[in-house]
């Protein structure tokens, strides 16, 4: 929350993609949600983009990020946030490149000690100090931990939760919150989640799941919370979106591809 004295920024908030690891439509599947006519019925790897004041931050670059981008529009990339190093949510990060092209400088990429450790494995021609005839992202990698990461002036708070028997990590910015793949919320993390505004929760499906929060689970986690308006993601084909939102309650939606909204922080 906002010290007396702090000046409120305005963010636009944007779902870049609201599915799951194998996206809606799922390659070979012919089912009612993958044929459907609806355009929230069609999700690429989950990712969101904030804007404020011309700064750009994302969180996850997932193997549809160029894509995205492009669809989106925007033109330049000051940061990225990264959840966890699962491949729906770092194998797009080959594209920062374009951005380097305009800026000419690292883009900052924030993660766990793990999450980093595994980028450095997948991409590790990225970190070859060598020459090379071809280009590649130039990043600044940084480890987070508890601390609250600053981005253009803003402030984000890793939230740890559990992914299966993995971790990850949501974010909270002002009185708003971005928690993608979960299973489980710790604790000390609900204390974290208090007095919020807007939530973001994994959603994945009704049907009970090892490493991520259904539904059902969601719609307790937001009981508790009680935040003013909860969106759900990382959506499979499990859930047709006009008939899954219209049995939620008022104040919690199924977030889609390319919705924006406003917030504060």
């Amino acid at each position: 929350m906002a010290e007396a004295g702090d000046a409120q920024r305005h963010l636009t908030l944007t779902v870049m993609g609201s599915g799951t690891s194998v996206g809606v439509p799922t390659i070979g599947c012919h089912c009612k949600v993958c044929t459907s006519d609806d355009p929230r019925d069609r999700r690429l790897r989950p990712s969101v983009c904030l804007q404020w004041d011309g700064h750009v931050v994302v969180i996850d670059t997932g193997p549809d990020f160029r894509q995205q981008a492009l669809t989106i529009g925007f033109q330049r990339l000051d940061g990225v946030l990264y959840t966890h190093a699962h491949a729906d949510h770092i194998l797009g990060l080959d594209d920062l490149r374009p951005f380097n092209f305009k800026q000419r400088d690292p883009i900052p990429i924030h993660g766990s000690a793990y999450t980093m450790g595994v980028i450095r494995t997948v991409f590790s021609y990225i970190f070859h100090d060598g020459p090379t005839q071809s280009s590649r992202p130039k990043i600044y990698p940084c480890v987070f931990d508890r601390d609250p990461i600053d981005l253009c002036g803003v402030q984000f708070t890793p939230i740890p939760v559990r992914h299966g028997n993995g971790e990850c990590h949501g974010f909270r910015f002002g009185r708003n919150a971005y928690l993608t793949d979960h299973s489980e919320i710790p604790e000390s993390s609900f204390a974290l989640l208090e007095d919020l505004d807007v939530l973001f929760l994994d959603g994945l499906r009704y049907k009970p799941h090892p490493t991520h929060s259904t539904v059902d689970q969601s719609l307790k986690t937001v009981a508790r919370l009680r935040p003013r308006t909860t969106y759900l993601t990382h959506i499979s084909h499990d859930l047709e979106h006009a008939r899954a939102e219209s049995l939620l309650p008022p104040n919690v939606r199924l977030a889609y591809d390319g919705m924006t909204i406003e917030v504060e922080v």
